[in-house]
C-alpha cells in the first residue's frame, strides 16, 4: 500500500515539475551554455564563428579601451545607485507610513511606469531634452536663455536616464523593509531621549539595511547592461558594458568576443548576489 501511495504521489509531482524544468532548460540553461561555449570560439576572415577553442576573447577583454569602459560603467552604476537610494528612501518611507487612501495612490505612482516600455519612455525624454525640445523652447520663450542648451549626449544625462528607469526597483525593496519596522522601537527611542536624527541613524537605518542592499543590487546590476539608455541619452559618450556587448553582436560582428563580455557580466552579477547572501540577505527579496 505504501509503495502504491508513493507512486501515486511521485507521478503527479513529476508531471507538474516537468514542464517547468523543460522551460528552464530550453530558455535559460541551453542559451547560457551556448554563450559560454561561444566565448571560447574564434572568427575567420569573413567574421563567421569558428568552433575552435581559444582564450583570445578573454585576453582581448584586457584591452585598454575596454578597461576604460569597465571603470566608467562602475562609476555610472555607483552614482546611479547612490542617487536612487537618496531619492527612493524618503519616498518609500512616506508610502510605508501613510495610513490613508493616499498610500494606494503613492504606490501606484511607482507601479504605473512599468505599464509602458522603458525604451519608449527614454525616447520621450530625448524629445523633451533635445535642442528643439519642450524644455529648451520653454527656457527660450521665458528668456531664461537666448539659445538652445545641449542637455543630451553626456554622462550626466545618462545617469539621469538610469535613475529614471531603475528608481522603482529601489523603491519596492525599501518599501518592504520600512513597512516591517516595529513602531514600538521608534517610540522607545523617542522615550529614551533620542532625537529624530539619532533614531534614524541608530534604529531605522540598521533595520532597513537589507532593503537598501537588496535595492542596490537590483539597480547596480541592470545599470551595467542598460545600453539603450547610454545610446539614446548619452549618444555613445558614456558607454557601459552593455554597449560593448551590443556592438560586438551587431556592428562589430564578433559574436565570440560579445559572448565573453556577456559571461563577465554574468559573473559580476553572481558575485554581487553571493555577496548579498553572505551579508545575510534573503535571496527571495531580490524578486520583489
Amino acid at each position: 500500500m505504501n509503495k502504491r501511495k508513493l507512486k501515486s504521489t511521485v507521478i503527479p509531482s513529476s508531471i507538474m515539475i516537468g514542464p517547468v524544468v523543460l522551460w528552464l532548460a530550453f530558455f535559460i540553461v541551453i542559451p547560457l551554455l551556448y554563450v559560454f561555449i561561444m566565448s571560447f570560439c574564434s572568427i575567420d576572415e569573413y567574421y563567421n564563428v569558428v568552433f575552435k577553442f581559444t582564450f583570445t576573447n578573454y585576453k582581448g577583454l584586457l584591452n585598454s579601451n575596454y578597461l576604460y569602459v569597465y571603470a566608467q560603467s562602475l562609476v555610472i552604476a555607483f552614482i546611479t545607485t547612490a542617487a536612487c537610494i537618496l531619492l527612493a528612501y524618503p519616498f518609500s518611507f512616506l508610502i510605508a507610513r501613510t495610513k490613508s487612501k493616499k498610500k494606494t495612490l503613492l504606490y501606484m505612482l511607482v507601479i504605473i511606469p512599468f505599464w509602458t516600455n522603458s525604451l519608449i519612455r527614454i525616447y520621450g525624454w530625448r524629445t523633451f531634452l533635445g535642442t528643439n525640445g519642450w524644455l529648451n523652447n520653454l527656457l527660450q520663450a521665458t528668456h531664461i536663455t537666448n539659445h538652445a542648451i545641449e542637455f543630451l549626449y553626456n554622462k550626466g544625462t545618462t545617469i539621469f536616464g538610469m535613475v529614471y528607469c531603475l528608481f522603482p526597483f529601489m523603491v519596492l525593496p525599501l518599501y518592504t523593509a520600512i513597512e516591517k519596522l516595529d513602531g514600538s522601537l521608534l517610540e522607545a527611542s523617542s522615550d529614551l531621549g533620542g532625537r529624530k536624527a539619532q533614531t534614524f541613524i541608530h534604529v531605522v537605518l540598521p533595520l532597513t539595511a537589507s532593503g537598501i542592499f537588496s535595492g542596490s543590487i537590483m539597480v547596480f546590476i541592470p545599470t551595467l547592461g542598460y545600453f539603450f539608455v547610454s545610446n539614446i541619452l548619452g549618444g555613445g559618450n558614456s558607454d557601459v558594458i552593455g554597449n560593448l556587448i551590443q556592438r560586438q553582436f551587431q556592428s562589430g560582428n564578433n559574436w565570440p568576443l560579445g559572448a565573453a563580455l556577456s559571461i563577465v557580466l554574468i559573473i559580476i552579477t553572481l558575485l554581487l548576489v553571493k555577496l548579498y547572501q553572505k551579508c545575510g540577505g534573503d535571496i527571495e527579496n531580490l524578486g520583489v
